[in-house]
């Protein structure tokens, strides 16, 4: 609803404006302990006009926006998007998922197993029914736990499976990084035998270090994990020194924003001229308050951080062509 001659700040915007503002201070506290966040846009005047969108990586958003509980949400990896839109690998059944946009992410999944336990393949633990003491990220991201699990499943055994061979499955905070003394730490002290976890690039280069390996994904397996929906990656001795070879594994790249393919065109072209609008100020990656722009040429074409196998929405397309990114 608008009346004309009201300026930008009226009396229809003014206290929702308030709010968010107030709320994205609240969230950059470090004392504030709740970080999940649900924004729901309702009509003066029609009861039935409602749009909601939710900010967190939390993989019951996807089940949300196909049930139309949501509108638009945005998560953490590609992959597990793409699993839920083909009802392959975590999914039972196909979701109706499109993307809007996917912010750069580069990531893998890696394995680190305990050297001393001698496995050089996931399936050697599935064969030797090994009670492994594994460290998997905890309820912060439960879409890590998710993915790992896909994974362990082509391989012939699952976190469930492990806790049933004796072993015991730890959910930890926070990521495990070099000269951490609780994941790291707790490796190379042999209180625990294995770190399945992402961010890679927070702590592969001190797997060696704390005596384990990271334990390669071999073609067939690959092959497998492709038509479940995942990627192929690869953890670069490049770019890890420590690591004796390129490890092949499973790709965990990009955050999409995300909506059902038939979410409404007005919906999806005031979210993404939106984010055109607030480019300048929009914080998008980690590190401080102040950012570089929001890089949108990159966030709507296929590149190794912002994966696309989940389709645009066919207005999101449109509207990122008339803005004049590459979509």
């Amino acid at each position: 609803m608008t009346l004309p001659g009201l300026p930008p700040i009226n009396p229809l915007n003014l206290r929702p404006l308030l709010m968010l503002d107030v709320a994205h201070e609240m969230m950059l506290s470090e004392d504030w302990p709740l970080r999940a966040v649900s924004v729901v846009f309702e009509s003066h005047t029609d009861p039935a006009a409602r749009f909601s969108f939710y900010g967190a990586n939390h993989p019951d958003s996807i089940d949300e926006v196909h049930h139309r509980r949501l509108d638009v949400a945005i998560l953490n990896p590609v992959a597990l998007l793409n699993m839920a839109r083909l009802g392959r690998g975590a999914y039972d059944r196909p979701r109706d998922v499109a993307t809007i946009a996917v912010l750069p992410h580069y990531d893998q999944l890696g394995f680190a197993v305990a050297d001393r336990l001698g496995f050089e393949r996931l399936t050697d633990i599935a064969a030797a029914r090994y009670p492994l003491r594994v460290s998997v990220r905890g309820s912060l991201d439960a879409a890590t736990s998710i993915s790992v699990d896909v994974v362990l499943r082509a391989h012939g055994l699952s976190l469930d499976d492990i806790t049933a061979w004796g072993g015991t499955v730890s959910y930890d905070q926070p990521m495990p990084m070099r000269g951490d003394t609780d994941r790291i730490g707790r490796l190379a002290a042999g209180e625990i035998d294995a770190i399945f976890e992402e961010g890679t690039i927070l702590w592969a280069d001190a797997v060696a270090g704390a005596g384990a390996s990271l334990l390669p994904i071999d073609d067939e397996h690959l092959r497998i994990l492709e038509h479940q929906g995942f990627r192929r990656g690869v953890i670069e001795k490049s770019l890890y020194p420590s690591l004796p070879a390129d490890v092949p594994t499973i790709d965990y790249s990009g955050w999409p924003v995300f909506c059902r393919s038939d979410t409404s065109d007005l919906v999806v072209e005031q979210f993404c001229r939106g984010l055109e609008s607030a480019k300048d100020h929009l914080v998008w990656d980690l590190g401080p308050v102040r950012q570089a722009p929001l890089p949108l040429d990159r966030m709507v074409i296929d590149s190794p951080a912002t994966p696309f196998d989940v389709p645009l929405h066919p207005r999101a397309r449109a509207v990122w062509r008339e803005l004049g990114y590459p979509a």
